[in-house]
């Protein structure tokens, strides 16, 4: 047990040795938060996810995904409060959240070691299944999207927020493009500069501040979205990895505008990698948002356009600072919107 958080990325058995743990005290200088008991296990039997992600992922006895955070981000941190949260308001559309891990450094902090839920069968990432469904051009799914969303909301609403304060919207948008600017480089970087105050309007309507705030999911895209045998599923409330100290209180449009634009990457991903045509692609994306926008309900129009634009530019932060290749997909979108 104590050699759990050390280095889990190369010693094998390290995840199950966690889920054999849970079931008794856990010694200092760990620490384990439970939301809900865990599973019955037949074996302890691991496997990896093999997919781009921050984090490390293993899969125990086909029954739960241990989570390793990569590095372990100091507490408080989102995932652990929202969990507990969701766990009490009956909240059903997300993996079964069973347990977190903490440790003590040395200097007295609590740092987060990893996350323990439970394994959807038949799970695909939204980055696999949701590219499927725009090389076949089928928009079917935002329907169910949208009710996802919805229902998320929906739980998060009650979230106790009183007292909390959002950020100066306009100004963290700003922020971002500014950002997005000085770390493209080349013809990329030469388009983006060409249209920077056309951009920078977009956001204006952000400049009359924040109503109906609610604690958000905060990295809200199709790939924390699985299909699996169950329908779909939401994961991974660890919030947006471009905004240091990032304000989870906030309009719920901007998680809307997060995942509407998922859908445009999407077809980014279809034209790149599946061959789509362009102009198809385009089109796939258009309906899928619609119908999603349909299925969610009430949403306040004007914060909708601006939280999208600033979520392209943290996209190009995001590439620039972890994934260089991911590039292509917010630059085809904002060229395509900005020809």
């Amino acid at each position: 047990m104590l050699s759990l958080g050390e280095n889990p990325l190369t010693e094998r058995g390290l995840a199950s040795g966690l889920v054999g743990a849970l079931s008794g005290d856990v010694p200092p200088p760990f620490a384990v938060r439970l939301f809900q008991p865990l599973p019955t296990f037949e074996g302890y039997g691991e496997r990896t996810f093999d997919v781009d992600q921050t984090n490390h992922s293993v899969v125990v006895d086909e029954r739960v995904v241990v989570k390793w955070l990569t590095p372990p981000p100091p507490m408080p941190q989102p995932a652990p409060e929202v969990f507990a949260h969701l766990t009490s308001a009956g909240f059903h559309e997300t993996a079964p959240p069973y347990a977190a891990l903490t440790r003590a450094a040395p200097d007295g902090t609590e740092l987060l070691l990893a996350l323990v839920t439970g394994y959807l069968p038949g799970a695909r990432d939204g980055w696999e299944w949701c590219v499927d469904e725009a090389e076949a051009g089928r928009t079917a799914f935002a329907t169910d999207l949208g009710h996802l969303a919805a229902n998320l909301h929906a739980a998060l609403s009650t979230f106790p927020v009183a007292g909390a304060s959002t950020d100066d919207l306009f100004t963290r948008a700003e922020g971002a493009l500014r950002e997005a600017l000085e770390l493209t480089d080349g013809e990329d970087g030469e388009w983006l500069a060409s249209r920077e105050e056309t951009l920078r309007q977009e956001f204006l309507p952000l400049t009359t501040g924040a109503r109906n705030v609610i604690r958000i999911h905060g990295d809200f895209h199709v790939g924390q979205i699985l299909q699996w045998d169950g329908g779909y599923a939401v994961i991974d409330f660890d919030g947006n990895p471009t905004v240091s100290g990032s304000q989870l209180v906030q309009p719920a449009a901007r998680d809307v505008a997060q995942l509407t634009t998922s859908l445009e990457h999407v077809a980014q991903v279809a034209i790149r990698r599946r061959g789509t045509p362009p102009a198809e692609a385009a089109r796939w994306a258009a309906e899928a948002k619609a119908n999603l926008l349909a299925a969610y309900g009430p949403l306040d129009p004007a914060l909708l356009r601006p939280f999208e634009v600033e979520q392209e530019c943290r996209e190009l932060i995001y590439a620039a600072r972890h994934l260089p290749r991911w590039r292509y997909a917010p630059m085809g979108v904002l060229r395509k919107d900005y020809l």
